[in-house]
């Protein structure tokens, strides 16, 4: 059986508001982030890093920010993980650096990073515009980026976070609000060591693929959306979940870990259930 050589556990779409409010008057989403929180701490898994895909909060105020690092800084030593922040269309540059950073920075500066988790490297790139909603990468960033994969990652292997998903969708409002000209990036990473492309944004499980890579949306943290609602209608719905990320035998490997509450159907021993596979395994041979 092989151990992941490194865990990323995805929480994207958080919306955290200010204490006393809920998301749309009827979720509330700081609850949602300190249940899974418990959830992966209680799990004594090893987990290398915690990745926020963007949407960190919902009208990007800077109280929001801070109460979501007072919630996930804990977690994450409690862990011994890294903390990956990326940006998203709710966010607002200024608040974010200050709320989770301490510093305001450059409002026009993209929020572009590079971890190194062992010899896996996470690539974040900040595929928002200020005052829209659909994603966008400034030739800067794209110039950035094929310099940064000039050079490859220690193990080959590298993990390209966006918010915005660089794919297509049937539901017509998620089409539209997609990375604009992902073909762009997808020139540069033909050819480089990015074995998935990790975003959230769409507020549903999906797939896919750009430039014959893997592109995994994972679930919001928030509510999700009703991916098969009456023809003409576009409805949100109770739920949440988060995305483990695992690099297995140098494979990077995306599974959605469903988090609303509900009674389990069987809890057994895993190493009970890997033996009796041996077993029907001896005896079909």
């Amino acid at each position: 059986m092989s151990t992941p050589a490194c865990t990323i556990v995805q929480l994207t779409d958080t919306h955290i508001v200010t204490p006393g409010e809920l998301v749309r008057g009827v979720v509330d989403t700081a609850d949602n982030v300190r249940a899974v929180l418990e959830q992966i701490v209680g799990s004594g898994r090893n987990v290398d890093a915690l990745l926020l895909s963007g949407d960190l909060t919902d009208d990007g105020d800077i109280r929001a920010y801070r109460r979501l690092r007072d919630l996930v800084e804990p977690a994450a030593a409690a862990l011994d993980a890294e903390i990956i922040y990326a940006m998203g269309n709710h966010d607002v540059r200024e608040s974010f650096r200050a709320g989770l950073f301490d510093d305001r920075g450059d409002p026009d500066r993209p929020h572009d990073t590079v971890h190194l988790l062992g010899s896996t490297r996470v690539i974040t790139m900040d595929s928002t515009r200020p005052g829209r909603h659909e994603g966008w990468l400034h030739d800067a960033q794209l110039s950035w980026l094929r310099s940064e994969l000039a050079h490859a990652a220690p193990a080959g292997c590298t993990v390209l976070v966006l918010h915005h998903p660089p794919l297509r969708s049937a539901i017509p409002p998620i089409d539209g609000l997609r990375l604009q000209h992902a073909a762009r990036l997808g020139d540069i990473l033909l050819g480089s060591d990015v074995k998935m492309i990790v975003c959230g944004h769409s507020h549903l499980t999906g797939s896919g693929s750009l430039a014959g890579i893997p592109v995994w949306v994972g679930p919001a943290l928030s509510y999700r959306l009703d991916t098969f609602a009456p023809i003409g209608r576009h409805r949100g719905v109770f739920g949440f979940g988060f995305s483990r990320i695992d690099i297995v035998d140098g494979t990077v490997v995306a599974t959605a870990v469903e988090a609303t509450p509900s009674q389990p159907v069987y809890d057994v021993s895993e190493s009970e259930i890997l033996a009796r596979l041996r077993d029907l395994a001896r005896q079909g041979t």
